[in-house]
């Protein structure tokens, strides 16, 4: 089987084969950190994580590079405003390098709880302001960019190919430029900036050849991606809202500096709505994760994400989760009566499952149906197990492996003891086991001493309450 990836560039899924045989390089842009982790951001970093997983389980060698934007990044996404972490220091009266500390271990310690693997390097653009000057002096000794008063500039119309991902020409891009009201200085709207001449008020500035300022914020992923990944990498991943003009002035700059392709394979994740509305800060609907983990296990909020393929929309509400949390339950359910289930003689082939699983996977990763192969395994699963015979240990052993291949080193969805991963939601759960063995206890009590009203009235109330009992030959169970 071959793995095939949607190509953004491309606009088809095309068979992947890494440049170098066995070796992929990856880098996604991360956040700009100004603030804490929304949903926004679990919905793009665990569907490239799932990226790096299975490519890792297909037998690859990974390099996978997350940069850090702490400077350059301008409210208006473009060339004007102010930078979005010297306008949060002034508001939280700081420094702009405490905000990018303080909001970078924040952003780590959202991804962890999401399960989300750290990538190989995660560069920040403030520790590498000498490759960003050295390619802006490139780019101006190659004809592409210019320098006007302390400014640089990359020239739009210089390079032929502007536009070719997003689709948008540069007619079209001028037009974007005057709407976000450009400096007369540039030669065409379009332009784009490389390095930014500081006033005294800016204090996150560096000592250029053309003025002390600071870089803009297209200029650090090529940067960077070219100097730990070469300069032509397998994956570029991010924000389908990155397109323009992030991800068309990487190319633009990155290609006119080394006359080779850039990026091999674009990938980019769609956006998240809430209710159906766009999620964004300036709507006030953003959803914070550290708000959303208080009263939800962030591996329910990894599985709700899972569940839509990471190209589609992704629409957050409180029905969503709910029901994440009881199919999430219902996977943990069928691995915890796996491992407590007596050994038996009952056989049962999976291989179909492992299949159809690789399948989806290969397809664009296909996470939402290789979560319903997964459903499929369980309803299977615990079908047999019903069974008088129950399963072999045999065959316990290969279904184990599956699911903990299959939900928790390629999805992470899983763990191998079948629990949270939340501790704090784990130790409700554990409250929840004690008080449910108390209460079928009696419920066993009161069917001993034939009182079947109080048996019955007890599964019954459990059930209303959202818990199901089952009497099995190996004796009761709940879930």
């Amino acid at each position: 089987m071959s793995l095939f990836i949607y190509n953004s560039l491309s606009r088809t899924k095309e068979k992947f084969e890494p440049l170098h045989p066995d070796i992929v390089s990856m880098y996604v842009c991360g956040p700009t950190v100004y603030g804490h982790s929304h949903l926004g951001h679990a919905k793009s970093y665990v569907s490239f994580d799932v990226v790096v997983r299975w490519l890792r389980l297909s037998g690859y060698r990974v390099k996978y590079i997350q940069n850090i934007t702490d400077v350059g990044h301008l409210t208006d996404d473009a060339d004007e405003g102010e930078d979005k972490i010297m306008k949060q220091a002034q508001l939280e009266k700081t420094d702009p390098m405490e905000i990018a500390q303080y909001y970078t271990r924040s952003f780590y310690e959202d991804m962890d709880q999401l399960g989300v693997l750290r990538p190989n390097i995660a560069p920040a653009a403030t520790a590498h302001i000498p490759e960003q000057i050295a390619l802006v002096e490139k780019l101006i000794k190659c004809g592409y960019a210019y320098e006007v008063n302390g400014n640089v500039y990359f020239s739009v119309k210089s390079f032929g190919r502007y536009g070719k991902l997003s689709g948008r020409t540069d007619q079209e891009a001028m037009q974007s430029g005057i709407r976000v009201g450009v400096r007369s200085e540039k030669r065409e709207p379009a332009d784009f900036a490389l390095w930014k001449k500081a006033d005294q008020r800016h204090l996150m500035k560096w000592n250029s050849p053309w003025s002390v300022g600071y870089p803009g914020w297209h200029l650090e992923c090529s940067a960077m991606s070219m100097k730990y990944l070469g300069e032509t990498i397998d994956i570029h991943g991010g924000g389908m809202e990155n397109k323009f003009p992030h991800h068309d002035c990487e190319i633009a700059q990155s290609e006119a500096a080394t006359g080779k392709p850039y990026v091999r394979f674009w990938m980019h994740n769609n956006m998240v709505t809430i209710n159906g509305i766009k999620m964004g800060k300036s709507l006030k609907n953003s959803v914070n994760l550290k708000d959303i983990f208080r009263t939800t296990d962030p591996m329910v909020i990894r599985f709700f994400i899972l569940q839509s393929h990471y190209r589609s929309q992704l629409d957050y509400s409180e029905t969503a989760i709910k029901a994440s949390t009881t199919g999430l339950a219902k996977l943990h359910d069928t691995q915890r009566r796996l491992r407590e289930q007596k050994p038996g003689t009952g056989e049962f082939d999976c291989s179909s499952f492992i299949l159809r699983f690789t399948e989806a996977m290969d397809d664009d990763f296909n996470t939402p149906v290789a979560i319903a192969v997964l459903f499929e395994l369980s309803k299977a699963i615990n079908a047999a197990l019903d069974c008088n015979d129950g399963l072999s240990d045999t065959t316990r052993k290969v279904i184990e492996a599956f699911l903990d291949r299959a939900g928790r080193e390629a999805l992470g969805i899983l763990n191998q003891d079948g629990q949270s991963s939340n501790r704090e939601l784990e130790g409700s759960e554990n409250k929840l086991a004690r008080v449910m063995n108390i209460l079928l206890d009696l419920r066993i009590e009161a069917r001993k001493s034939k009182d079947f009203a109080l048996s019955d009235k007890i599964r019954d109330q459990l059930l209303e309450a959202g818990i199901e009992i089952k009497d099995t030959k190996d004796g009761v169970i709940w879930s």
